[in-house]
């Protein structure tokens, strides 16, 4: 595959889950986490209200940021799509960055 290829989300909304921090077999630390999105977007010339629930997954010293914030948090997120594992082909957003929106941590961002 070619690596110019794009793969890149920037998405906003709220930490509504945090998993636990482990560890990969070479000693890698990782933790998933689940986004709550919702906005109003235009469809063909359309308003259309926008839900979803995103699943997400920060390693390295991206997880050990992660593993800091507080549930309900409002964050912008951005990094690449990837597949959740082998057996399954659900998309998980793997962190690169992570921008507080609000609260005592506004304008701090985190970063790979």
């Amino acid at each position: 595959m070619s690596e110019n290829i794009r793969n890149q989300l920037e998405i906003e909304g709220v930490l509504s889950e945090l998993g636990v921090l482990r560890h990969s077999p070479a000693g890698l630390p990782i933790l998933s986490c689940a986004l709550e999105h919702g906005s109003r977007q235009v469809e063909a010339g359309i308003p259309r209200e926008v839900k979803l629930e995103l699943q997400a997954v920060a390693l390295g010293d991206m997880a050990h940021q992660l593993s800091r914030i507080p549930l309900g948090s409002h964050l912008r997120l951005s990094g690449f799509l990837a597949a959740r594992s082998m057996r399954s082909r659900m998309p998980v957003l793997h962190i690169a960055t992570i921008e507080f929106l609000e609260g005592t941590n506004h304008g701090i961002q985190a970063r790979s």
